[in-house]
């Protein structure tokens, strides 16, 4: 099979080529990629000369790009997306023209060239919040964030194509994502870093938002899985049920790293802030997926791997906070 994947140089696109690799060695990998702040070709650095890889710098709004990379292969997995809530709240046009306009021309391009199938990367944060409970596929979608309605406004476009022209569409929506190579203006990766350089631990609010963690290789598992199995115009909600506050997660790092709560510092909410995201995932669950790591285990490799990896996050540390959000907004 030969793949494009969008966004590859990424955090999950660059664990799902990985992981793709190590499961199917017969497969070929086309890596379309922006280069934004967020890429990192350190991700990747170690299979850039395989002959089942290739790697090409480019814009997913780039049609005529798209179109002639899209002819090569038999299945596109979009990943490729603006994807930081804050920045989308400081400057939301960004997110529009990727997460929106981008699918649209890989979507176009997928029903040009008859592709066997069209894996759309979606979130949680589309449901929006909920206190009690947990959403299902067909639950309506409430996007609180400039960055959540561009997604929402991606699955449906996917959706669209599939009943407008019966293209093999699938869509999945994880819950957070964390694990190895993720970019550092993330939440765990933030509080990782700033353990290790001794730095206060920023948390929203009161620091009770509650996240369902998702450790980025049982994600990887589950689109392998939902792309071969899944069924065409199927939404799939992946989640691991490992619900935790921010404050949580920050005071299980501290204790690893052997760091003091005082490091713990609370700051002003971020606007329009979801307060609990959960995911029914039985119809994944129905195909044979379940996640293998456990939020203990998967957060002990994923503080290792940063305190091991210091040069691959290092300079890529400073990202927007809501101090430069709210200047914006302001």
């Amino acid at each position: 099979m030969r793949l494009l994947i969008t966004g590859g140089l990424g955090f999950i696109g660059s664990n799902f080529i990985r992981y793709v690799f190590s499961k199917h060695p017969n497969h070929y990998i086309v890596n379309l990629d922006v280069m934004t702040y967020a890429a990192n070709p350190a991700n990747l650095k170690d299979i850039e000369n395989d002959q089942r890889y290739t790697f090409i710098k480019g814009n997913i709004c780039d049609r005529k790009l798209v179109g002639k990379v899209a002819k090569e292969v038999d299945v596109i997995i979009n990943f490729a997306a603006e994807s930081h809530v804050d920045r989308s709240i400081a400057e939301p046009e960004p997110f529009l023209t990727t997460n929106v306009l981008g699918t649209q021309v890989l979507l176009e391009a997928a029903r040009r060239f008859d592709h066997e199938k069209f894996v759309q990367i979606s979130t949680d944060e589309v449901y929006g919040s909920i206190s009690s409970g947990s959403f299902k596929e067909e639950d309506p979608l409430r996007p609180s964030s400039p960055y959540a309605a561009s997604k929402a406004a991606a699955d449906m476009l996917a959706y669209s194509y599939f009943v407008t022209y019966g293209l093999p569409a699938v869509i999945t929506r994880s819950t957070n994502n964390f694990g190895p190579y993720q970019h550092p203006e993330k939440l765990i990766p933030k509080l990782i870093i700033n353990a290790i350089s001794g730095k206060p631990l920023p948390i929203y609010g009161d620091g009770k938002n509650v996240r369902d963690w998702l450790y980025v290789v049982d994600n990887c598992e589950a689109i392998d899985l939902i792309l071969r199995k899944g069924k065409i115009g199927g939404i799939y909600n992946v989640g691991a049920g490992n619900e935790r506050t921010n404050l949580e997660i920050a005071t299980f790092i501290l204790k690893e790293l052997g760091k003091p709560k005082s490091m713990i510092k609370f700051v002003n909410d971020r606007p329009g802030h979801d307060r609990r995201y959960s995911l029914d995932c039985e119809k994944l669950k129905a195909l044979g997926w379940k996640p293998k790591h456990s939020l203990d285990s998967g957060l002990k490799e994923t503080v290792k791997w940063y305190k091991q990896n210091k040069k691959g996050w290092e300079k890529n540390r400073n990202c927007v906070t809501l101090k430069t959000v709210l200047k914006v907004v302001d």
